[in-house]
């Protein structure tokens, strides 16, 4: 059995209208929910970028569904702010938080003014802003003088028990380096030999805890109209990882996506009109082995995929509820 969760996009729906589409994914039989977490969005067509730590208090209050976030400590965000904002969110709504931790986005961290690291110092620095969130968690008075500081921080609202932190994670590299301090993987789709190999690494690595997948979709009343909603709002995601990290404008995204033509979306977006062929491409991917798999639609119109999805898809799904963390 498998979670089924909805994907809130902040970059693309306005907080408001995101708190209702939750609300309607729990009524028409989601599980559980993840939202993103950024400063700007991808594209300046998309046109949000809400801030997810206030969203989450909302969206928790405002349903029953357990949720997680991807966020990115160390530099837009001090690692002692955001172990208090989790252990806030845990404390009030036990059981029903998690984060996936990764090293974060040029689009996002350069607003610090401070120098976008190379990818083997931002590994670094997430597993020091890991160990601090960990201590701070465990009720230590922390001290840390590193690719970080922090300066005897402690934590007066703790929950019994924190929250997991998993890893974000999309190659198999990133995945086999984490599974030494993961409670589990989050990773996004990509072609099903690339997911395994993911899987592979981080279980191979002794890797523990449930996988998580995001997959981003598009669906409407015809397969054109699908395409066009995932080529206008995702075209400027199409492109290879490293790029994705290291562009710090969305007018660079914009600018670098302009000559992506429709048919490029398919394959990062799943594209169709027909519900039973969502319905497949998702069995595909819950048995190479993945415990939760979180939906993306890429457009910003969230209603009528809820329903059809909570109607057509969800029932032919072996869906369950997500236990308590």
């Amino acid at each position: 059995m498998t979670v089924i969760g909805f994907h809130a996009s902040h970059e693309q729906v306005h907080p408001t209208r995101l708190l209702a589409a939750v609300q309607q994914a729990e009524q028409v039989g989601f599980t559980a929910a993840m939202c993103s977490d950024h400063f700007s969005p991808w594209s300046a067509r998309q046109g949000h970028s809400a801030f997810a730590w206030s969203w989450l208090g909302a969206a928790l209050q405002a349903t029953d569904l357990p949720f997680g976030v991807v966020n990115a400590p160390g530099q837009r965000y001090h690692p002692a702010i955001i172990a208090q904002a989790m252990a806030t969110l845990t404390a009030m709504y036990p059981g029903r938080f998690w984060a996936a931790l990764g090293t974060g986005e040029a689009s996002n961290e350069h607003i610090t003014g401070g120098l976008w690291p190379r990818k083997d110092v931002r590994n670094a620095r997430l597993r020091e802003c890991v160990d601090v969130v960990r201590e701070l968690f465990a009720g230590v008075e922390v001290s840390h003088h590193g690719l970080v500081t922090v300066d005897r921080a402690r934590l007066w609202t703790r929950p019994e028990v924190p929250p997991p932190l998993l890893a974000a994670a999309v190659s198999a590299k990133t995945a086999a380096w984490a599974a030494d301090w993961a409670d589990g993987l989050a990773t996004v789709l990509q072609p099903q030999d690339d997911l395994r190999r993911v899987v592979e690494a981080y279980r191979g690595a002794g890797g523990t805890g449930p996988l998580a997948l995001q997959v981003h979709l598009s669906y409407a009343a015809t397969d054109d109209e699908a395409l066009h909603v995932a080529h206008d709002q995702w075209r400027s995601n199409v492109f290879p990882p490293d790029f994705n990290w290291d562009v710090d404008h969305v007018t660079l995204f914009d600018a670098a996506a302009e000559h992506v033509p429709p048919e490029a979306v398919r394959g990062p977006v799943l594209v169709s009109a027909d519900p039973g062929q969502h319905a497949a491409w998702l069995q595909e991917l819950v048995e190479i082995g993945f415990d939760e798999v979180y939906l993306h639609h890429v457009g910003q119109e969230q209603t009528e995929w809820l329903d059809v999805f909570g109607e057509k898809v969800l029932p032919q799904l072996d869906v369950t509820r997500k236990a308590a963390a």
